[in-house]
């Protein structure tokens, strides 16, 4: 009996070591598979993060597109507009020729050699200048034609680059990542680096429609240099400066434990909000010289940095406006800086469609000018033709005449070298037969 009691106890204490064990093994399974939770949790997010850059890629992708069809069809419009001008301007050549040819040949056929060479020549003074305006407006013509074709051609390659060009500053920013932990200039340097390359791939011209490290002063009197100064038509201005919030933000990425991942992002955000806070406080805005709308652009070259911070703090955006300031990423700085560019082919569109308008009304008002000359040569041709006439009638005609006189004095026997022309002495005794 007594050995049975022992043997039941015996069993009771290795079945309850049992389940301890098995409890252990639960505990630790649990512990597990939430830290496999919280992984799942990042990689979503992370996952996620590339999915709205793709998204955002594809929505810049067709917002180029079509921006591209619209200033097609805006130059297929310009083209059109100077096909025509230049048909207007190779009928009123052709006119100018023509009645050109027609006074021309009316008025050699009207006057003596020498008289119609003085003339020829001031019709040359006066046709020469017309004819190489005329030159001139069809080069510029031609070169404006030539222009706008190039420029269309240039917008297609750079939409075919775009998106090659934000995953090569994708793979930069990862291979970058080691070398720039920790060091301030590093990181600001590569944040510059990168904002220069999207400028680059903005299609806007470096030091006239857009600028580098400008120097200037704020209203308090310090000295200022933004990183950029975007220039836009009428003398307004953009100001960015790329700010990089990389450290917090790479140890979230590295992270496994919950509690550090919160730590981190918390500091993460904190460092975004800092450098609003800083870039609100260099009063850009208020800059000598500056004409900028009331925010300046703060640039984080890192898409999901920004991404990350978003979401942990939806009111990032309202944070950084309310200090004057928008926060903008490679994918949404590009489609800013390509409507920027819009704006200025299409101020130079303008204004090269003005300057046609201005050529061609100065062309019309030379060719004006032109007949009104024509019409005072034939008024003065008129003029020398009759006093010609009487001159000549004085010669010839009444009594009294030169010829007449001329004749008798020779009657009289007086010593001359010369005789008069038979053809003035006929025309002498056709006058006087008339008579």
């Amino acid at each position: 009996m007594g050995f049975l009691v022992k043997k039941n106890n015996s069993s009771s204490e290795t079945g309850s070591s049992i389940v301890d064990e098995l409890q252990q093994k639960i505990t630790a399974l649990s512990t597990e598979n939430g830290a496999l939770n919280g992984r799942i949790e990042t990689s979503r997010e992370v996952f996620k993060a590339q999915e709205e850059k793709f998204i955002a890629l594809e929505n810049e992708k067709n917002k180029l597109l079509s921006d591209n069809a619209r200033l097609e069809n805006a130059n297929q419009n310009i083209e059109d507009k100077l096909k025509e001008h230049k048909g207007e301007l190779e009928q009123l050549q052709e006119k100018f020729t023509t009645e050109f040819s027609i006074i021309a040949n009316k008025l050699l056929k009207e006057n003596a050699s020498e008289f119609a060479l003085t003339n020829e020549k001031r019709l040359g003074e006066i046709l020469n200048p017309l004819k190489e305006n005329i030159k001139q407006f069809e080069q510029k013509v031609d070169t404006n034609y030539e222009k706008e074709f190039k420029e269309r051609t240039s917008l297609i390659e750079q939409i075919k680059s775009l998106e090659k060009l934000n995953i090569q500053m994708s793979e930069e920013a990862q291979n970058l990542t080691k070398a720039l932990k920790g060091d301030n200039k590093a990181q600001g340097n590569w944040g510059e680096l990168i904002l220069e390359k999207v400028l680059e791939s903005s299609g806007l011209i470096k030091d006239e429609e857009y600028s580098t490290q400008y120097s200037t002063t704020a209203e308090e009197g310090n000295r200022v240099q933004p990183d950029v100064i975007i220039n836009l038509p009428e003398n307004k201005h953009i100001i960015i400066d790329a700010k990089v919030s990389l450290i917090a933000y790479q140890n979230y990425i590295n992270s496994e434990v919950e509690e550090e991942l919160q730590n981190h992002l918390k500091n993460h955000v904190l460092s975004v909000k800092n450098h609003i806070k800083g870039l609100s406080e260099k009063h850009y805005i208020t800059a000598k010289g500056m004409d900028t709308p009331d925010f300046v652009l703060l640039f984080m070259p890192i898409e999901s940095s920004f991404g990350l911070a978003l979401r942990a703090d939806n009111e990032l955006y309202q944070y950084a406006w309310d200090r004057k300031v928008v926060i903008v990423t490679p994918s949404t700085l590009l489609a800013t800086l390509r409507t920027v560019a819009s704006l200025w082919k299409q101020e130079k569109q303008t204004k090269n469609a003005l300057e046609i308008a201005r050529q061609a009304g100065a062309l019309h008002n030379k060719f004006v000018s032109f007949l009104e000359d024509l019409e005072r040569i034939k008024k003065g041709i008129e003029l020398s033709n009759d006093a010609y006439d009487k001159a000549f009638n004085k010669l010839k005609s009444g009594k009294g005449n030169l010829i007449d006189a001329t004749q008798k004095l020779e009657k009289l026997g007086i010593k001359t070298k010369k005789q008069l022309p038979e053809n003035l002495l006929t025309l002498n005794e056709n006058e006087d037969e008339e008579i």
